[in-house]
């Protein structure tokens, strides 16, 4: 404003003075000047006294100051604008909050201070002669993208505004030694031990049983394939099908429950983004689908089909099994998306697989040449869930099912004759329905509540003692929670879960609290507490009354997250109680009591950077566990046998565009874990009569993927060829010993082969992620 009038001023004067000017240049003849000057004298004057007034209309308009002081919680506050509203007259606080600005408006005005980080003051004032002095005080703005976000024991994948956003389904894929599957990826996460032997997700102490697996918010019995003893099930689930996940290692929400350790929350995906065709084939498996959509996303659906026989692999690697009949299996899905008018989605999967293998060990007993298992699976598993905003509330409904059978025929060889033959059936129903309501109060703030209902019906049948054991499981559960937004830099989540169960007669009642404070711009804390119980396994029961089994967590995480890097060091103690405890009746082992217990702490530190190295992601965690269990067929408080007390990761991945080719590495480490020989007595109970430690777990692995599409304009198909190596330096891993029923003889349980290879190529008609493969170092 100043500068305007300046110019004002400089331009009259230059006005007045071209037009004296101009007078006397044309004013070139023989006439005196003087005699000119006396002739224009009165248009001169009538010049000046206009300039005089012009100057004089400027200065009455004086200029006003007004200044003062901007405070947040009783302390200055830099770049806050200050502005007269509908003017351009302003300034911006400096380092201490003070501001100053001159203007010449009058009258009634309104003062503007504003800064996205504060609510946003309007304050009135009356400008007259006097400058003005006015002083305010912020509010923060509460802001969902600024807020502080509870993380304790959680690693999210989904929410945009996470830092530390992991393992999305390009992550996964692109991980080394993981194979495509999610159970696998997460095994390079803190907290998650590296089990071959047998599946599931071990996660601080806890045992497989402990994770539990939803969909949709809906409960995944069964999540992994069936399978034999000593060899390791693949996710039933396909990685492509989830936009994202939320990996609990402890202290999850109430929303879910009967799982001691952890939980791991699959989101699918709401619609595919246009139609498509996806092939997969190699040595192993052949994989066909298409996906269809139309052009408002308001309604698709698609199937997917696979078969495997790792039967052609058998003749082109070693592997450590002798298979009488190779693994084979195949498997079929479909899904269903609807969406509304009023923007209500319905998402429908359904699946069906079977499988089937044969296995030949030499056996430790004596009179004995071979022991031979058989196995024969199927399963079903259907998911319907839909999500429906009405009003101010958002409901959730959902539903799955699972149907799972499976047929396992024992037998023994002696002089090539088949000598002891028994067999086991095991057939499962599950019926899970919940339903969500949730209700938003600010911006970061909410309220949640809501019912679930699960089923759960087993029928085993043993051949040699011709007895069949059924169990049957009905629990019902009520959950609430509240997210509590105090601020940008405080939060809490305070829930409760009361449960009732027909197996065990009993209702129980879980409190869980989170809370996470700010105390930097990058730095984040949380703390975790949770008490958690579970039902004792369905194979498990039998006429002894049994009791909830319980778990506390008590976690304390320190985070920090900026663009590219994000750092996490947690610290976790988990106290059991009312562990089972088991003894074998009638060639099984039931529960009897549950007078178990143990506990499990340790800390875990995860580092992850995308920004230092150019062009290459990496990540690292490591986690540190000390346990103690007496549970199961424990006679005495030992440090868990599936677990181990130093656990190492290393992931690195990079994009070369040159050479259309991403290169992918994974190291996995784990210090010796510890086994034990347990032998029966004759009350059938259990002692233990030796122990030993296995040697250190290793695995070097390594996978390139390679684009052939790469730069092509207008290609019709995205092909991404694959190599890829498990253990590729061949180090002899075990991880354990089976015993003979003496407990004189033993040998080792060995991965199915210790250097796996794999190629194969995946072509997809219709979607080009060639750019999404380089963004994230496939």
């Amino acid at each position: 404003m100043n500068k305007l009038k300046d110019n004002l001023k400089y331009h009259s004067v230059y006005k007045f003075n071209h037009s004296v000017d101009y007078i006397f240049i044309k004013s070139h003849s023989v006439i005196d000047l003087r005699y000119k000057i006396l002739i224009m004298q009165p248009f001169i004057i009538s010049k000046v006294l206009l300039f005089v007034f012009f100057l004089a209309g400027i200065f009455s308009n004086a200029q006003i100051t007004v200044s003062g002081k901007v405070n947040f919680k009783n302390k200055g506050i830099k770049d806050i604008s200050v502005t007269l509203k509908d003017t351009y007259d302003g300034a911006t606080t400096d380092e201490n909050g003070n501001y100053s600005f001159e203007t010449t408006e009058k009258g009634a005005q309104v003062l503007v201070f504003s800064n996205s980080k504060f609510v946003e003051v309007e304050k009135p004032i009356l400008i007259g002669t006097e400058n003005l002095s006015v002083n305010s005080d912020l509010e923060e703005q509460i802001s969902e993208i600024d807020a502080v976000v509870i993380s304790a024991g959680s690693i999210e994948a989904s929410d945009k505004k996470r830092a530390t956003a992991l393992l999305t389904p390009i992550d996964i894929y692109t991980t080394a030694g993981a194979n495509g599957q999610i159970s696998s990826a997460l095994e390079t996460l803190p907290g998650v031990q590296k089990i071959g032997e047998t599946e599931g997700l071990f996660v601080r102490g806890g045992t497989g049983e402990e994770t539990k697996f939803f969909m949709d918010g809906n409960l995944v019995n069964n999540f992994f394939g069936n399978s034999v003893p000593g060899i390791k099930a693949m996710d039933r689930l396909n990685t492509s099908l989830f936009k994202g996940n939320v990996f609990s290692s402890g202290g999850y929400s109430a929303v879910y429950g009967q799982a001691l350790s952890s939980v791991l929350v699959l989101e699918s995906i709401d619609f595919p983004e246009k139609n498509s065709i996806d092939l997969g084939i190699s040595a192993l498996f052949v994989t066909a689908g298409f996906q269809n959509v139309n052009g408002e996303k308001s309604k698709s659906f698609g199937v997917f089909g696979s078969y495997s026989n790792l039967g052609l692999m058998t003749e082109l690697i070693k592997f450590n099994n002798d298979f009488t009949k190779a693994p084979e299996s195949f498997g079929t899905n479909f899904n269903f998306r609807l969406k509304n008018k009023k923007g209500g989605i319905l998402k429908y999967y359904g699946s069906f697989d079977t499988n089937t293998i044969g296995l030949q060990t030499e056996s430790l007993e004596p009179n004995i040449d071979f022991d031979q298992t058989s196995l024969k699976g199927k399963n079903t598993f259907h998911n319907l869930s839909v999500r429906q905003k009405w009003g101010e509330y958002v409901v959730n409904l959902g539903s799955s099912y699972t149907f799972n059978s499976s047929f396992i025929h024992l037998s023994n060889t002696y002089e090539n004759v088949e000598i002891n033959p028994n067999s086991i059936e095991i057939k499962g129903n599950y019926f899970n329905v919940k339903g969500v309501v949730e209700r938003k109060i600010n911006r970061i703030s909410a309220v949640r509540g809501g019912i679930e209902f699960n089923q759960a019906r087993e029928i085993t049948d043993i051949e040699i003692s011709q007895v069949s054991f059924q169990s049957h499981n009905q629990i019902t559960s009520v959950f609430a929670e509240t997210e509590l937004g105090f601020s940008n830099h405080l939060s809490a989540k305070v829930g409760v879960r009361t449960e009732y169960s027909s197996a065990v007669n009993q209702w129980n009642l879980s409190p869980r609290l989170a809370m996470a404070y700010r105390i930097s711009k990058n730095w984040t804390s949380s703390l975790a507490y949770g008490i958690f119980y579970q039902n004792p396994e369905q194979k498990y029961f039998g006429s002894s009354p049994l009791n909830y089994q319980k778990a506390e967590h008590y976690i304390l995480q320190i985070q920090k997250s900026e663009e590219g890097r994000s750092f996490r060091l947690e610290a976790f103690y988990k106290n059991y109680s009312d562990l089972i405890k088991t003894k074998v009746l009638d060639y099984r082992p039931i529960a009897i009591n549950n007078n178990g217990n143990g506990f499990a702490k340790g800390f875990e530190i995860f580092w992850r950077d995308k920004k230092s190295i150019k062009n290459i992601d990496y990540w690292i965690s490591y986690s540190y566990l000390d346990s103690r269990r007496n549970y199961l067929n424990y006679d005495q408080s030992l440090f868990p046998n599936f677990a181990a007390k130093h656990t190492l990761s290393v992931v690195a991945k990079k994009f070369v565009t040159d050479w259309k080719t991403g290169f992918n590495l994974s190291y996995s480490y784990a210090s010796g874990r510890p086994f034990y020989n347990f032998q029966t007595q004759e009350n059938g109970e259990y002692y233990l009569n030796s122990q030993g430690k296995l040697k250190d777990f290793n695995a070097l692995n390594f996978s390139l993927n390679y684009l052939p599409n790469l730069g092509k304009k207008d290609s019709k198909a995205f092909t991404v060829l694959v190599l890829s190596v498990n253990n590729i330096l061949g180090q002899k891993n075990i991880y354990g010993y089976q015993f003979s029923n003496d407990g004189l003889r033993s040998k080792p349980v060995l991965p199915s082969a210790s250097t796996f290879v794999f190629i194969g190529a995946f072509i997809n008609f219709g979607i080009d992620r060639t750019q999404d493969a380089i963004n994230n170092n496939l």
